[in-house]
């Protein structure tokens, strides 16, 4: 759902200063404790373009609509290519190139729509089926719609599966979350300015549960070159490479307690506590890594069983369920142009209404 520019992009001997959402989020103090090795995140769509920044994070994926490459490593959009080189672009040498918020996490990259950004509710679906069969640990979905019984079920699918979904609250400030990030089980994302002010384009609601910037947000663009976003898309792969770095340093956590772990520890903006620009708060990167969280009471379920029984508890310190944070995956509907998010037409917490017949970003 970021909006795209066209503007020159910047070389890659200045964008890391461009990207101010590093310094903001202290993003290097973070790569101290954790930089998402070992984590997998599926990005559904317009493709990745395997850009030098983030090539070498860029694993096989898929197409679920006509028109590219076969495994998802072609985008003539620049929409997919941001937002994955926003969660693992591990840059060049020299400290050159842009850098992601998980640089050692890997991308399965999926074209989910087309070019000119529209694509169907039930090729979201296909594409959330695929991250449960390549076993991705997170599924970032920068662009929101309506919902069909195929997507629900897809959503519900990757829940049970213990698969972190994070979605975009959408960029029409007039209308309600969009889905899936209204539903149970999704971490719903909005977005701030560089302040950390909220940002005008972000949609508000009860469902928001974290913020991050949104705002003059740089990064990976096709054919080697960059791009500059604003919306909440750019916020969501932010958000998404968070969970990444809180995945690999805590490799044994539910879903559900990355969530909680996510809203515990951000910043707090707006009226005390949860409100509905901000949610939660800012995610506090560092804090997530290390805070003394309290868990809530939740037994890891996906912890080995010969796992030493005070190692997983420490892994597990801090984690657990926020009732209002994790929200379940649902359908999309009409994808805009480049950038942009889908349009908000979806019932929220309906599944299988009649949707819109598109999705959009």
């Amino acid at each position: 759902m970021t909006r795209h520019t066209a503007a020159t992009p910047p070389a890659a001997e200045r964008i890391r200063e461009d990207q101010w959402h590093l310094e903001f989020l202290k993003v290097l103090q973070a790569h101290s404790v954790s930089e998402g090795d070992g984590v997998v995140v599926a990005v559904p769509d317009t493709g990745v373009d395997p850009h030098p920044d983030l090539r070498n994070n860029l694993l096989t994926g898929v197409d679920t609509v006509a028109g590219g490459s076969g495994d998802g490593q072609e985008d003539s959009n620049s929409h997919g290519t941001s937002m994955a080189g926003l969660i693992a672009a591990h840059g060049q040498s020299g400290n050159l190139g842009a850098l992601g918020i998980a640089p050692q996490s890997k991308i399965i990259p999926i074209m989910a729509s087309t070019s000119e950004n529209m694509g169907e509710a039930d090729d979201l679906a296909a594409a959330i089926e695929y991250a449960i069969s390549k076993r991705a640990q997170i599924i970032s979905i920068s662009s929101g719609g309506a919902s069909t019984p195929r997507l629900a079920r897809a959503v519900d699918a990757a829940i049970a599966a213990d698969i972190i979904i994070v979605a975009a609250a959408g960029n029409s400030p007039y209308e309600p979350v969009s889905y899936p990030a209204s539903e149970e089980g999704v971490i719903a994302v909005g977005g701030v300015d560089r302040a950390g002010q909220h940002a005008a384009i972000s949609v508000t609601g009860p469902e928001i549960d974290v913020v991050a910037p949104a705002v003059d947000i740089y990064s990976t663009s096709y054919g080697g070159k960059y791009s500059k976003g604003t919306g909440t898309s750019s916020a969501t792969a932010i958000v998404a490479g968070a969970a990444a770095l809180i995945r690999s340093k805590y490799p044994y956590l539910p879903a559900r307690e990355v969530a909680h772990r996510l809203t515990a520890t951000a910043i707090d903006k707006g009226p005390p506590g949860r409100d509905d620009e901000y949610g939660y708060g800012v995610i506090d990167l560092v804090a997530a890594l290390t805070a003394d969280v309290p868990p809530l009471g939740f037994e890891s379920v996906s912890a080995p069983a010969d796992a030493d029984p005070s190692t997983a508890a420490g892994e597990r310190q801090g984690d657990g369920d926020s009732g209002a944070t994790a929200r379940g995956l649902a359908t999309l509907g009409v994808i805009l142009a480049a950038g942009v998010g889908w349009v908000v037409v979806a019932r929220r917490r309906r599944r299988g209404d009649d949707p819109p017949p598109r999705i959009s970003r």
